[in-house]
Formats: C-alpha cells, structure tokens, sequence
C-alpha cells in the first residue's frame, strides 16, 4: 500500500468493495474509493477529521503551521489567507506568463532533425518557473532552478519506506539533511519578503507579497504557507503534465485535435494575440485531454485524513482514530460510473445526460472536495490546459513504445522512466 499502491487498491476494491478496513488497534485503516463514500466524507464537517495526525509525516517538510498539517480555527485562518492570492483576476493575470514559459521551455529543445528527450523533467522546469513566477514575481525568477533543488531532498524524503521516517532530533542523516534544505528555502523566501517590504505594491500580483501584507498570519505562517504550495504547486503539475504526455502522444488523432484548436485559439508563437481567460475557455479540447488524464492519473493516488470520532460513511461505519485513505484512483475508475473506466477518451465528457453528468462530478476528485480541497486546483489546471495546447501546436512527438509506462511514487503518481519520447519541432 505504502510502497505501490494503485494494484493494492485496484486489488481490495474488485474483492471487497468500495470501502474496506485494514489494520488493528491504532493501526487502523479504511480504505475509501467508491464516489458516493467519497463525496460522503466531503460533506461531512472538517470538525469530524484531523490532518495534524500521528500519521501525518508530512510536518518536518511544510512545517508545523502549514495550512495542510493544520486544524481547527488555526486552519480556517491560514487557509483564508492563501486563499485571497489566488483570486481569479490574479489567475487570468498569469495565463500571458504561462504561455511565454511553454514556449521558452520548448526553444530551448534542439531546433534541427528529431532527438530523444525526456520531457518530463522539460515539463518539470517549466512548471517549477510558472509557480515561482506566480508566487514570488520576475525579481525571483532566476532562483527559479536553486528552489527545485532544495525542494528535491523533502520530496525524495516523502517517498521513502515509514521506517525511514522515524521522527528524531538529531541535525545527521537524511532527516537533518532535509531540515538543512527547509532552512536554505526559507532563507530564500525571506530575501524575498524584505525586498517586498522595501518596495510594496498597492495591488500585488504575486501571491508572496498577498500574504506579507496579510497582517493574520505571522513570519513562520507565511514561510510554512509558501513551502507547502511550491511543494504542491509544482510537482504534482508536472506528473500530472508527464502521464497527459503519455495519453496524448499513444492517440495521434487527439494530438492532432490539440494542435488543430491550439492554432485557431493561440495563434503562431510570436504572433500579437492578447492571452486571457477568454482564450483559455475556449481550449475545449485541451480541457477535456486535463479532465480525462486526472481521472486515470491523479497525482495523489490516496489522500489520508483521521477520524475524530466514529463516522457512519455512506451506511459504513468508521471509528474514531482510523487513519481513512480516500482515493481519487479509484473514484475516477469506478466501473458503475464510467463506461469502459481504464480507456483514454476525452470526449467522454460530450454530451453527458444530467445523470450522467452528476455522477461524474461525483467521481471526478483529483483536487479532492470539500472545504479542504486543494487550494491550487484552478492554477493546476490552467497550467496543464496551456501547456498542452502550446506543446501540441509546436512540438511532433513520437513514444517509444505502444504502452504507458506502469506508475511510481506514494506522494505523487508519475510514470516510471519519465516521458522519453522521439521529439521535433513543428515544421
């Protein structure tokens, strides 16, 4: 479970159902992943769970008063903080920039003949420079590369087995070297503050310079808040942009219908357009290739919350202290509401009837739900609907094999070997 989970859970949900219990004593664990008993948990108070669990190992990398280890009223302020940055005229503010690092990322691929690139880690960059662009504005974008890296150890550090986890205070092993890189990050992010500070903006479009001058939350709040959504924020976006690789370029005429609509929507790299929302909604294609990769690929394949007391799930019955893993996996392949569930079909989402559509909305959770969903989930999905836009329009792509390579990582669900594909620039 801890280690590959997507077969563990495929496996307990054909034998057992859409929710089963494992474990004993305070070991326990319940498995949730049919739609109705996810979306059962989402309506459900967040006073009826805790994040701040003795599970949760995620403390020694965001940091104790991070918005995502935290509960309660400290929560709900931490929370509403962040979530005043990414209004949506802040959103529609970044589609421009985003635009112009798909395409920065895409001149800096050899411009002659075709070439073996992986584009994972192509994608990975580019993503890693919209979220630093976005969160920290242009003066940062040359740290751009120096937070990668020190947000490279903490995720390993995620990945590995829990007794590898182990919680001690000692600055040696893997541990101690991960505090170390927590602590050259916030120095970072402190440089970054002061300059703010020195020069503020009266209507800020970066979401660091929103929470320095939210007078709620203190220094430690704000470098907790920011570690966590570069964590999040950059990431999840970029397996998530790998598997969509995938999808797309095993299904040529998909790739064609991006191009087709990236050329009429988009128009030709250099060419005077003006990038906003209204260009984004009509990336209906490119909204659909999103929707239909997150609801194979999810990048958390199981969330974890605790029971705060005993809970009746949807007629099952959860108690207090069980450590509940709902899984948006298994909701997006859940054979009663999708049909043939483990096919790539975009146009899956046309022509819908009303109950279908509902129970869609239903299975469709790879932002989660609730009042605790991700905070970030309008960016993701902006990112990922440009991005494959202006890579369809620009690039030919050819993978190396008729078959998606199997997935890997607990913490975040990417392909196992990257996306090494044989890669042209558009003639």
């Amino acid at each position: 479970m801890f280690s590959d989970p997507q077969p563990v859970l495929d496996e307990l949900r054909a034998d057992y159902g859409p929710v089963v219990g494992l474990g004993f004593g305070p070991a326990r664990m319940a498995i949730v992943g049919g739609p109705a008993e996810v979306r059962s948990l989402f309506t459900r108070p967040v006073e009826d769970f805790r994040w701040n669990h003795k599970f949760n190992a995620l403390a020694v990398v965001v940091g104790k008063q991070s918005m995502i280890t935290s509960d309660g009223d400290d929560w709900a302020r931490r929370r509403g903080a962040v979530q005043t940055a990414f209004s949506r005229r802040r959103l529609n503010g970044w589609i421009p920039m985003i635009i112009e690092q798909a395409d920065a990322a895409i001149d800096a691929l050899p411009a002659d003949g075709r070439h073996q690139v992986d584009l994972y880690p192509v994608g990975r960059a580019a993503i890693l420079e919209i979220v630093v662009r976005a969160f920290f504005g242009a003066s940062m974008a040359d740290k751009a590369e120096r937070f990668g890296d020190l947000m490279q150890r903490p995720q390993d550090y995620l990945e590995l087995p829990a007794w590898k986890q182990v919680p001690h205070p000692f600055p040696i092993g893997t541990r101690g070297r991960v505090r170390a890189d927590r602590r050259a990050f916030d120095d970072l992010v402190r440089e970054a503050m002061g300059a703010i500070r020195d020069r503020p903006s009266p209507d800020p479009d970066d979401v660091l310079e929103v929470l320095v001058h939210d007078e709620t939350l203190s220094e430690q709040e704000i470098l907790d808040q920011v570690n966590t959504l570069v964590g999040a924020g950059f990431d999840t976006t970029a397996a998530s942009l790998a598997w969509m690789l995938w999808c797309c370029g095993l299904a040529p005429d998909i790739w064609a219908a991006l191009r087709d609509e990236a050329d009429l929507v988009l128009g030709a790299p250099g060419e005077e357009r003006v990038f906003d929302h209204t260009a984004l909604n009509r990336l209906e294609v490119a909204d659909r290739v999103v929707k239909e990769t997150l609801r194979l690929h999810p990048a958390g394949v199981i969330s974890p919350r605790e029971a705060a007391r005993d809970l009746d799930i949807a007629g099952h019955t959860i108690a207090k202290g069980t450590l509940i893993l709902w899984s948006a996996h298994l909701a997006g392949r859940d054979p009663d509401v999708w049909d043939d569930p483990v096919r790539f079909d975009p146009d899956r989402f046309l022509d819908m009837t009303e109950d279908q559509r509902t129970a869609a909305d239903a299975a469709w959770v790879p932002f989660g739900g609730g009042r605790r969903n991700c905070i970030g989930f309008a960016l993701a999905q902006m990112e990922l609907t440009l991005l494959i836009a202006r890579l369809a329009q620009r690039l030919d792509i050819t993978p190396p094999t008729s078959g998606k390579p199997g997935p890997v990582g607990m913490v975040v669900n990417r392909p196992k070997g990257g996306v090494p594909f044989e890669v042209s620039r558009r003639n």
